[in-house]
């Protein structure tokens, strides 16, 4: 083994293994450094994937060329399509996984990748050298060239990519309890950080937590509401062809006001009141004591459980993340019927941890501070396995074309870094958020963040991101054929409706019978496809010709003709929505970094040059989203612009 590299990967979660991956696909030599070859991606609180926006990213990482698709595909114990009451926009794919399968398919998938090696241990410096080069207030600026460990390895490289999860100094909280960690069970990263902050890279901290593991042999099942996974084919891969695993429901319950008082009790030894954590949670994913303080006037709060894998008698307990202490956590839980006999595996904890300020990052993830160095996950400020992996997928693709992989390879393109745009990935508005808006809390993704959700659909990732990756060298071409395969399968199928006539008396009654208002004159099969009451599905029922094109025999034909129905039926908003963002475009390519000295520019309000300076921002579509910066700002550089 040769400890020098082209890329470095430092942690081994979710958005380390997509790092690694990304960048061994692309043809660098990669090594991923991991604490614990045995907990690779780890899924550290909710054993699940995917849901509001995050099944939308997972669905981009897919497209990309990632692998959380495909692992969770194979680990899936319940799948579940949400938000399907709205529009198509909104639909989001969620899985339950077995935790302990989806570490070892995980470890599957980085051994059987070309160009990518595994190394034990602990980062412990981050090791760096001069550039030759002084920054604006005339310190010499450096690159990262490697890191050293704590058993005294020292691995080189041309880039190191970051993603230490929750392990950087990491604090974890028991009621009055603290241990230094950064999982239950395994040890917190001391020094790291330091070697990375005395070169100017700014730090904080974020909190973060999860609820109680029960035994599911004490738990009345009987006093629950059983919720059931779906019986429709969808997957989150477009490359696999089924799962294996046994599907398994999850259950619902409800807190009650004898809960409520239990938790009330001990909330003087709640370290998030009692003045013990200092930084700030995830507002979206709030401890069931915030909810308490938060919504003093409910009743009760709903709760779910959620099976740990299909061999297990483990459950997660999703709704109830706490840092009480543990005989007030149990003793609360004990005053819902369904838990009246409970047993846990443990409780609830909270974790303190280090993460870097991500307006210190280009879009590509490099850090503008220190060359060659690439931040990904929730040492960015984020939180949740999807946006890391998102990031991952990104930021190890960038570290492979800075250290020069994609010219090694020999891919079609002369690209010096991979960006992506708010109107092409859910994965760009993150990171776009992350670069100019920075964090005060734990980020997490909504269908909300995004102002082209028309554009971002779970159904189209691969028509939006496959081509892309492929020519950058990081989809293969398996993936490729793929997409065109269903490309063309989903033209035929718009072909088909946008040519066969429809005549009134052959369809009316059948029309009627559907709860729709019958025909006048012929018209084209796309014009009734455009009904709310019809779909493809009702109406191969009444056209034997339709049916005959949607049974083609062809891999997974029901999602083909899901994505054409949804094409077709909002064809006008997404055109529109287009050409909102075509006109975003222009501003995105009026380049700005480099072109104004903010501090002298009086015209612009004070926040506004504070920001400016601070965030420099690449682009002026870049500028008009800085928290701060009005649109008279914006104006004022445009018309400096133009002189």
């Amino acid at each position: 083994m040769k400890f020098k590299y082209d890329v470095l990967v430092i942690g081994g979660g979710h958005a380390g293994c997509e790092a690694a991956c990304a960048s061994a696909n692309m043809g660098a030599k990669t090594c991923l450094i991991t604490m614990d070859m045995n907990k690779i991606a780890q899924m550290s609180c909710n054993p699940a994937i995917g849901g509001i926006a995050k099944g939308q990213i997972v669905r981009e990482i897919d497209a990309l060329g990632g692998q959380m698709g495909l692992v969770t595909d194979a680990t899936s114990i319940q799948f579940r399509m949400l938000n399907v009451g709205k529009g198509p926009a909104m639909w989001s794919p969620r899985a339950q996984c077995d935790r302990g399968k989806f570490i070892w398919e995980w470890r599957r998938h980085l051994d059987e990748t070309e160009n990518l090696d595994i190394w034990q241990d602990q980062a412990d410096e981050l090791l760096v050298e001069e550039t030759g080069q002084h920054d604006d207030n005339g310190h010499p600026t450096v690159r990262a060239i490697g890191v050293r460990t704590i058993w005294g390895a020292e691995l080189y490289a041309r880039c190191v990519v970051i993603t230490a999860g929750t392990f950087l100094n990491g604090l974890m909280h028991i009621g009055r309890k603290m241990v230094a960690g950064g999982r239950v069970a395994e040890p917190a990263v001391p020094h790291f950080t330091e070697s990375i902050t005395r070169h100017g890279v700014t730090t904080a901290r974020m909190k973060t937590g999860t609820p109680v593991r029960i035994d599911k042999r004490s738990v009345h099942f009987d006093e629950m509401e059983i919720q059931p996974g779906e019986n429709k084919p969808y997957q989150f891969s477009y490359m696999n062809k089924g799962g294996a695993l046994k599907q398994l429901p999850c259950w619902t319950c409800n807190t009650n006001a004898e809960v409520h008082e239990v938790l009330r009790s001990g909330l003087a030894d709640s370290p998030l009141y009692n003045g013990q954590i200092q930084s700030i949670g995830p507002r979206y994913c709030p401890s069931i004591e915030t909810k308490l303080m938060t919504f003093p006037d409910r009743e009760k709060h709903p709760l779910f459980l959620e099976p740990e894998g299909e061999d297990t008698n483990e459950m997660y307990l999703n709704g109830f993340s706490s840092s009480l202490p543990m005989d007030v956590q149990i003793q609360a839980l004990k005053k819902i019927p369904a838990f009246r006999d409970l047993k846990v595996y443990r409780p609830g904890y909270a974790i303190e941890y280090d993460f870097f300020d991500p307006t210190q990052l280009n879009h590509s993830l490099e850090s503008k501070i220190i060359e060659n160095l690439f931040f990904a996950g929730q040492v960015n400020g984020t939180t949740g396995y999807e946006e890391a992996g998102g990031q991952g997928t990104l930021a190890g693709a960038n570290a492979a074309l800075k250290a020069g992989a994609a010219e090694c390879r020999g891919a079609a393109t002369s690209t010096t870094q991979f960006v992506l745009h708010r109107d092409e990935a859910y994965i760009g508005v993150l990171i776009d958020d992350l670069v100019t808006k920075g964090v005060d809390e734990p980020y997490r993704m909504f269908t909300s963040r995004a102002e082209y959700r028309i554009l971002l659909r779970q159904d189209d990732a691969d028509a939006r991101l496959t081509e892309k990756a492929y020519e950058l060298g990081l989809a293969k071409r398996d993936r490729y054929d793929w997409w065109m395969e269903k490309k063309q399968a989903i033209e035929e199928i718009e072909e088909f409706c946008q040519t066969f006539a429809i005549k009134p008396k052959l369809i009316n009654s059948a029309l009627e019978a559907l709860g729709t208002t019958p025909l006048q004159y012929g018209c084209k099969l796309i014009d009734l496809v455009g009904r709310p009451q019809l779909n493809l599905s009702n109406l191969s029922d009444i056209i034997p010709q339709l049916k005959e094109v949607l049974n083609r025999p062809i891999n997974r034909k029901e999602e083909i003709a899901e994505a054409a129905e949804v094409r077709m039926k909002y064809k006008g908003y997404i055109e529109r929505e287009r050409m909102v963002a075509e006109k975003m475009h222009r501003l995105e390519n009026i380049k700005i970094k480099g072109h104004f000295n903010y501090e002298d520019i009086q015209s612009l309000s004070t926040e506004a040059r504070q920001k400016l300076t601070r965030i420099q921002p690449e682009t002026l579509a870049q500028a008009s989203r800085i928290p701060g910066v009005s649109p008279s700002d914006i104006n004022v550089l445009l018309v400096l612009m133009g002189r």
